[in-house]
């Protein structure tokens, strides 16, 4: 009668572990790139929604609303004239930074939903330009990469 056990040697276990351990190690370093991307993509979604949301708010309450960003600072907000209270009041991630290009990063949203100002600035992350650009009349704008 053989009493053998059917398990697994110390030395096969931890070849097994360092293995996993290596994998493991190795998806955590390919995830950060995705994560920095996600972030990208979310910031811009982000602000888009928000200017959005200032935008029906000022159409709705036939308020005027103040948008301001403060790149030095990392935050913007959105916040009705007159009013200290912040309608919106949003972080700008590290890996962000926007530059004023033809419009300066403070503007109002009008009773009708018109822009006071027209142009672009600048989002920029790992590299890669965006220009949020703000078209004369009705308050519209577009996002594209440069």
């Amino acid at each position: 009668m053989n009493n053998s056990e059917g398990g697994f040697t110390l030395l096969e276990s931890l070849f097994i572990l360092s293995v996993f351990l290596v994998i493991a190690s190795m998806s955590a370093i390919l995830i950060r790139p995705q994560f920095a991307s996600l972030e990208k993509l979310q910031f811009i979604s982000q602000l888009k929604a928000d200017l959005l949301y200032a935008q029906q708010y000022a159409i709705s309450n036939q308020v005027a609303v103040n948008v301001h960003i403060l790149p030095e600072e990392n935050y913007y907000y959105v916040r009705e004239n007159y009013h200290l209270s912040f309608l919106v009041e949003r972080e700008i991630p590290e890996v962000i930074t926007i530059k004023e290009g033809s419009m300066k990063l403070f503007f109002q949203f009008q009773l009708d939903g018109n822009i006071n100002r027209f142009g672009s600035f600048y989002i920029i992350v790992d590299k890669e330009w965006y220009r949020m650009t703000f078209l004369i009349g009705r308050g519209r704008f577009y996002v594209a990469k440069e």
